[in-house]
Formats: structure tokens, sequence, C-alpha cells
């Protein structure tokens, strides 16, 4: 699984470059606005999964994903 999350990732790395070195695309053009709202996209997106990650934690250190284990009576007499 991590070679073909590696595979994938590096293999959309190169098709991006490849793209911006083919079609002559160039980051400077982008406005000011533009640079304003990737950054606030990229920080909220980091401050979610950084949420996201802070609660499988606190999950997992409370028991809330412990296997449940059910006691049954078989000897009902």
């Amino acid at each position: 699984m991590k070679v073909f999350l590696l595979t994938m990732s590096l293999g959309g790395i190169l098709a991006a470059v490849m793209f911006g070195v083919l079609s002559g695309w160039d980051a400077s053009y982008m406005s000011v606005h533009g640079w304003i709202a990737l950054t606030i996209g990229t920080v909220l997106s980091l401050a979610v999964g950084g949420g996201l990650m802070a609660l499988v934690f606190h999950s997992a250190r409370q028991g809330y994903d412990d296997r449940v284990e059910l006691e049954l009576d078989d000897n009902k007499d």
C-alpha cells in the first residue's frame, strides 16, 4: 500500500510539472488575491487535518476504540 501511494504521489507531481513545462505556466501571474486564497485554504486544510488527528488520538487514549467484549450467560436453567 505504501508503494502504491508513493507511486501515485510521485506520478501526480511529475504530471503537474510536465503540464507546467509544456504549457508554459508561470506562477508569477497569480494575483495577490489568489495568493491570499491559497494561503487561507492551505492553513484551513492543515487545521482541519490537525484537529481530526487530535480527535483520533483523544479517542484512542480514552478507550472509545477498544473492543467490546460481550459476556453471554449460557447456563440459563
